[in-house]
């Protein structure tokens, strides 16, 4: 099968937050045996740097410093990066711009702070808005996360959407040698049959894949249902689509796809199709 990812960006600012970002992305490159493109947004406009020359050249020496650093990083990993310092007064806009600019299939980025109810503060404003304004698929990290190595989660439903998501998730399963767990979760009892029709079909589709897959339908609350079964399931990846609640990642709060960026302690790949 061929690469599923072949240009991949990590966004970092080299902050305690982007650990995990950093590791997977090395892993997944090393792994791959691909190079690995870099962008570090830095706060900045002419009127700053104007102003407070002094403090923007403290902000270069300290890029400069974080970058040396994680070259020293892929250096060891045996990962070729190409680094890019963007400068501006969106961060976000900056590492959309970069993925634009190198074509990626995937952005790798943190998410911030411990795990709690305001799963939308916990992703953080910026990392919110790349998610929403991607033009390619997102990886959101959480601080201490590494490599997944026990079994990928995917989220689905029963659209076409839901089946471009799951042969994504089949994709990397394979690719990493990993079993899949498929899950769609409905309001009611009366959505079971027609859900759990599609299970099967996706498991038996996997499975004609050589991945080992199993695949179940929950009731309730969509973000809850997802999380349990990730815990249940033991899956250390959660793959799902930005598609449902007023376009999720549209909006900076609410959406099944921010909830669970938020509240997971596992890496989430968001799909945009």
């Amino acid at each position: 099968m061929a690469q599923l990812f072949t240009r991949m960006l990590l966004a970092t600012e080299c902050s305690e937050f982007d650990a995990g970002a950093e590791n997977v992305a090395l892993a997944l490159a090393q792994r791959c045996q691909l190079p690995l493109a870099v962008v570090l947004p830095l706060v900045s406009n002419p009127e700053y740097e104007a102003l407070a020359p002094q403090i923007a050249a403290r902000a270069e020496q300290e890029a400069a410093a974080k970058l040396a650093k994680l070259h020293a990083q892929a250096n060891t990993a045996q990962v070729t990066i190409d680094l890019r310092v963007r400068r501006g007064e969106e961060p976000y806009l900056e590492i959309i711009e970069e993925a634009r600019a190198t074509n990626c299939e995937m952005i790798i980025i943190r998410r911030r702070g411990k795990r709690g109810l305001l799963a939308n503060l916990l992703v953080g404003e910026m990392v919110s808005k790349v998610v929403a304004h991607a033009p390619c698929h997102v990886l959101i990290v959480p601080p201490e996360s590494s490599m997944w190595s026990r079994r990928v989660l995917v989220a689905v439903d029963s659209t076409e959407e839901g089946n471009q998501i799951a042969s994504v998730a089949m994709g990397v399963a394979a690719q990493c040698g990993l079993p899949l767990h498929v899950v769609s979760v409905v309001a009611t009892e009366g959505l079971r049959s027609q859900a759990q029709s599609a299970i099967t079909r996706l498991v038996e589709q996997a499975q004609d894949s050589s991945v080992s897959a199993q695949g179940e339908v929950r009731i309730g609350k969509p973000f809850t249902e997802i999380l349990a079964a990730r815990e249940a399931s033991e899956s250390d990846l959660i793959v799902m689509g930005s598609r449902g609640d007023n376009r999720i990642g549209r909006a900076l709060v609410g959406g099944v796809a921010q909830k669970v960026m938020g509240l997971s302690e596992y890496p989430v790949l968001v799909l945009h199709f």
